[in-house]
Order: structure tokens, then C-alpha cells, then sequence
């Protein structure tokens, strides 16, 4: 080494020296700086030393370190501290004695170097690394709402990720269908940028580009952040987005609805599907039974064919055909068979049956369908089930079985698929009178309803003996009910009414008598009986009115307590009078007749 060299060093080192001494911070040998980490808003706390240094801190300075510059912040002198004028001056104050310097409000803006040097000779300052974390906000994810066409040749956005106000920048990861996504040549690119706010703190802008297949159509996207806080490693995820894929069909059928058996009378949707995203534009055909060519059908707005109600004509072969607008590609479904079940009109024979009391009558029910049919007859009044297939057999026929009946067809394999027909069977016969003779109650110069029922084959007319308004009212076919309104006049309480029902076969009479009674409320009998059952009969109605029973109850009731009363007070005035052996000597005397 020459002399130039040997004066070079030793400036060097004296200058070294002189710096020490003069107590101002160097960058010579300087130690690593202790590590502090604070998160956004919190408190950091700086020691003027190692934890373990037992050194006297009593005389220090504090400063920051920006750029590898110095500047005071804050003095501690005889254990008192001051700040110095700055971006500090409010927010520093001594702790433990005044080995702590406590640091409020902790921004990005604070992330530094900071050094505190004590006052003592030959002192070595302490430098503090301060390491400032803010956790981003959840990501907020964007999908491309206008989709991608799988016939793109470039990657297109797929999604776009933000992740706002955190500290330091947060680490983007894009997912899909859980597996991470890399950048791929051609295929995947991932753009990333960011914006410091004025805060400090950071906002993340990623942006996802991928060539996507037809079997991304269900594919589920999300972006993770990835940051750091003083407890450790954390990451926050979005939420999961599909993006429309656009891809050409490739195949196009048929769905009906509902599954299953169809009836007549349903609701029946035909429509085409195809596995292509936008779906192509469909319409129906079907082929005609006479030419066997395939004629369009007329479908709604949506391209659904709507059969309602149903019809067996419906029935028949179906395809549907798809035009691709973008490409004019056409695909044709397979043909497929729509089957409308049915049971034809149910005919019976005779049409209107007629036989005479005593003989027999065979009705028959027919009707068709495509399915296997079963039969049943049922008494129309009662519902009561008689007999099970096609035809019923009535034997030794009587007034009773004229009426209705009803012929059910139905198919078992398809609920709900039938058809009925009623018929009313007529047994020859003169008029049947509901009641051959009525009593009624009545007031003088009040109106009143007379009423007549009749029932015969034929049908029975009726006529009335007094003047009067009169209606009638078909009951069934055979049966008529007439009502007479009239005024209750002497002559009328004399001479009483007749209804006369006659027909072809004979004629019958109902006679109803009128009585006066001021104490009576005018009541016409509802009797429920059978017009049947009394067809014939010579017996007299006569009901009791509900108050006249309620006073012949009350009246015997109160005989009855009378004559108790007076049997007790003639008791107790024998037994006064002595004369009846009730007393003890009685009562001894009998029992001496009893000894002997």
C-alpha cells in the first residue's frame, strides 16, 4: 500500500470516530433494527433498547428515518419527554418509566425506520423497524354479464376482482371450480393493477381472461386475497360467479309435460330443448295421419304447443326442428309418439226403458277406448254400486225401482279417465199419492200453501178442486209436486180441497181438511214418509203443533203436584186428630198384636 493509501484509511477512520463521539446517528455497523409490527389505527410501542438492556434512558432523542434522513421528533430529558414540532407532535407520549415512546393512530404513512440515541458517551443509537398491516375489505367480484362465445380465438374477461383499503398490497389468486388458475399462453391471463389511496392504503384491481370450452357453462369462479397481519397469514375469498358461455347446439328433442299417461281433458305442453346456449329457434311438427307428411303446428310466443283440453285427435308422431340463427345450421329431434287416452261417449240400451210391475228389464252400457275399459252401475239417488260390468239385469221390478241409473266406464291403468251416462227407468202404473188424506190447522182470511205430490208412468198431471194460483215441479221424470196458493175462506174450511193426479193408467185423489182454531198456528204437515209407501193408504194425519204439546205436558204436571199437596195435609191432620198409630204407644201396641 502506498503513502497516498495509508492517509486515505486513517481520514476514513478518524472521521468514523469523530462521528461516534459527536453523538450523531451514522450508517457504520449498524445493527439490524428491531422489528415492530402495528396494524391501521392501533398503537406502537417503540423501546429505547434491547428488552433486556438495563441502560439509563433518562437523556435521549428520537428520530424518523425517511429516505435515509433523520429528523427529530421527539427529546427526553431528566425523564421528561417533549415532542417536537411536526407530523408527531400530537400523537408520541413516554411509557414504562420513559424507556417506551408510544406511538397513536398508526397510518400506512408511519411504516418506517425510527432511532433513538441516548446522550451518554460514546452511546450506540437504537434503530426500530415499524411495520404497518390493514386487512382489505371482503373482494367484491364483477362477472362479464354478456357471456363468451366459445368460438373466440383471443381469451376474453371472464371476471373482475377488487379488493379495497388494505395494507400492505394483498396478494390476488383467481379460482375455478376450486382449482387455481395460472397464467397460460393463449388460454388463461391474469391482469392485476392497483391504486394508492390517499391514505395509504392500497385498492387491488384484478381482471381475469380465459378461452372457455362448452364444458364451462356450469364452471364457478372466485378471486382469493392473501395478506399479512401481526397474528400471521390470512386470506379472504368472494363469491362464486358463472359467466354465460356461448356454444352451438349440437343436438335438439322433444319433452312433454305432464309425464306419464295422458287423459282427455289435460293440459299438454310440448316443447323443444336443445343443448345449445342461446337455444336455437324451434318449431313443432306433426304428421298427418292421410298424407304421412309432417305439418308445422301453431305454438305460442315461447315456441310451446299447448293442447288444452286434450283430445285423442291430438294423438300422433311429433318432431321438433332447430335453426341456428347465427350459424343457419338445422338439426331435426327424433320423432316421438304422443298418446291422448280416451273413452268415447257411454251409450246405453234401451235409451229409455220402460217395463210393468212384476217383470224384468236388462240394460246394457257400451263404450270405447285405446285402453282396456271396466264397467259399473250405480242407483243414481243412493250411489250405491249394483252391479259390475257392462250390463244390469232387473228382475221381478217393482214401483220402488223406477228412477235413475248410471253407467260408469273408466279405465284403471290411467286415474282419473272416465265417462258416464244416466238413465231413468219408468214401471209402468196410475197415479201414487203421497198421502191419500191431510188434516191442517188454519186461520180464517189467512194465505196458504197447498201441497200435492204424485208419482206414476206415465207422467201423472194434477188438478185442484178449489181456485188457486198452482205450480208444479218436475221431481225426477215420473214424479210431480204441485202447490196451490189460496185463501182460507168459509167456503173453502166447508168444503176443504182435492188434488186429482191421473194419467193414462187411472187417476188418484189427495183430500185435505181445514179446521178453525183461533189457538192453533197455521202448520202444513212435511211428513217425510214415501209417496210409495203410502200410495194407498186410508189413514188420517193428524200432528199435534209443538205448543199445544208443550201445554198438556205442563198441565199434567201441575195435576199432579196439587193432588200430592192435598194427600199430605190430609195425612198430618189425621196424625194430629190421633188418629193414626204412628206414636210410640202405637208403635207398642202393634207390636203386641204382632207377639200374639
Amino acid at each position: 500500500m502506498g503513502r497516498s493509501g495509508l492517509i486515505c484509511a486513517f481520514l476514513i477512520a478518524a472521521c468514523c470516530c469523530c462521528r461516534r463521539a459527536a453523538g450523531v446517528p451514522g450508517e457504520a455497523e449498524r445493527p439490524q433494527p428491531e422489528l415492530v409490527e402495528v396494524e391501521v389505527g392501533g398503537t406502537a410501542l417503540l423501546k429505547c433498547g434491547p428488552s433486556h438492556s438495563q441502560g439509563n434512558f433518562s437523556h435521549a432523542d428520537w428520530f424518523s428515518v425517511h429516505k435515509e434522513k433523520p429528523t427529530l421528533i421527539f427529546r427526553v430529558s431528566q425523564g421528561q419527554g417533549q415532542s417536537e414540532p411536526g407530523e408527531y407532535q400530537n400523537r408520541l407520549s413516554l411509557q414504562d418509566k420513559g424507556t417506551t415512546l408510544a406511538l397513536t393512530g398508526i397510518t400506512p404513512h408511519d411504516e418506517r425506520i425510527f432511532l433513538c440515541q441516548g446522550k451518554r458517551p460514546r452511546s450506540q443509537g437504537h434503530r426500530i423497524q415499524l411495520r404497518v398491516y390493514k386487512a382489505p375489505e371482503e373482494p367484491i367480484i364483477q362477472v362479464n354479464a354478456l357471456g363468451i362465445s366459445v368460438n373466440s380465438e383471443e381469451p376474453e374477461e371472464v371476471a373482475t376482482c377488487v379488493g379495497r383499503n388494505g395494507y400492505p398490497l394483498p396478494q390476488v389468486t383467481w379460482y375455478k371450480n376450486s382449482q387455481s388458475l395460472k397464467e397460460e399462453k393463449n388460454r388463461v391471463h391474469i391482469q392485476s393493477s392497483q391504486i394508492v389511496e390517499s391514505s395509504g392504503l392500497y385498492t387491488l384491481r384484478s381482471v381475469l381472461k380465459a378461452q372457455l370450452t362448452k364444458e364451462d357453462k356450469d364452471a364457478q369462479f372466485y378471486c382469493e386475497l392473501s395478506y399479512r397481519l401481526p397474528s400471521g397469514n390470512h386470506m379472504k375469498e368472494s363469491r362464486e360467479v358463472t359467466v354465460p358461455v356461448f356454444y352451438p347446439a349440437e343436438r335438439v328433442w322433444l319433452e312433454v309435460e305432464p309425464e306419464g299417461m295422458l287423459k282427455e281433458g289435460d293440459r299438454v305442453e310440448i316443447r323443444c330443448l336443445a343443448d345449445g346456449n342461446p337455444p336455437p329457434h324451434f318449431s313443432i311438427s306433426k304428421q298427418n295421419l292421410r298424407t304421412r307428411e309432417m305439418e308445422e303446428e301453431r305454438t305460442d310466443d315461447n315456441g310451446v304447443l299447448v293442447l288444452e283440453p286434450a283430445q285423442k285427435e291430438h294423438s300422433g308422431l311429433y318432431e321438433c326442428q332447430g335453426l341456428d340463427l347465427e350459424t343457419t345450421a338445422s338439426l331435426l329431434s327424433d320423432q316421438q309418439e304422443l298418446v291422448v287416452n280416451y273413452v268415447s261417449e257411454v251409450r246405453v240400451s234401451p235409451a229409455a226403458p220402460e217395463s210393468q210391475e212384476g217383470s224384468s228389464l236388462t240394460l246394457t252400457c257400451e263404450a270405447e277406448s285405446n285402453q282396456d275399459l271396466e264397467f259399473q252401475w250405480l242407483r243414481e239417488k243412493t250411489g250405491k254400486v249394483l252391479a259390475k260390468g257392462p250390463v244390469l239385469q232387473l228382475r221381478n221390478l217393482k214401483r220402488e225401482a223406477g228412477g235413475g241409473y248410471r253407467c260408469v266406464a273408466s279405465v284403471p291403468s290411467v286415474p282419473g279417465l272416465n265417462r258416464t251416462q244416466l238413465v231413468n227407468v219408468a214401471i209402468f202404473g196410475s197415479p201414487w199419492m203421497a198421502l191419500r188424506e191431510r188434516k191442517m190447522w188454519v186461520k180464517e182470511n189467512s194465505v196458504l200453501n197447498l201441497s200435492c205430490e204424485a208419482s206414476g208412468h206415465p207422467r201423472p198431471s194434477i188438478v185442484w178442486s178449489v181456485d188457486g194460483t198452482a205450480s208444479e215441479q218436475d221431481q225426477d221424470p215420473q214424479s210431480v209436486l204441485s202447490v196451490l196458493n189460496v185463501l182460507v175462506t168459509p167456503e173453502l174450511l166447508e168444503t176443504g180441497a182435492e188434488c186429482v193426479a191421473s194419467n193414462s193408467l187411472g187417476r188418484n185423489t189427495t183430500v185435505i181438511i181445514l179446521e178453525l182454531d183461533s189457538n192453533r198456528t197455521t202448520s202444513l204437515s212435511t211428513s217425510t214418509v214415501s209417496p210409495y209407501a203410502r200410495a194407498n193408504s186410508t189413514s188420517t194425519e193428524k200432528k199435534l203443533t209443538e205448543p199445544e204439546s208443550k201445554g198438556v205436558v205442563i198441565v199434567a204436571v201441575t195435576v199432579c203436584v196439587l193432588v200430592l199437596a192435598v194427600l199430605g195435609a190430609v195425612l198430618y191432620f189425621f196424625y194430629k186428630k190421633g188418629k193414626l198409630p204412628c206414636g210410640r204407644s202405637g208403635k207398642q201396641e202393634m207390636e203386641r198384636n204382632t207377639s200374639i
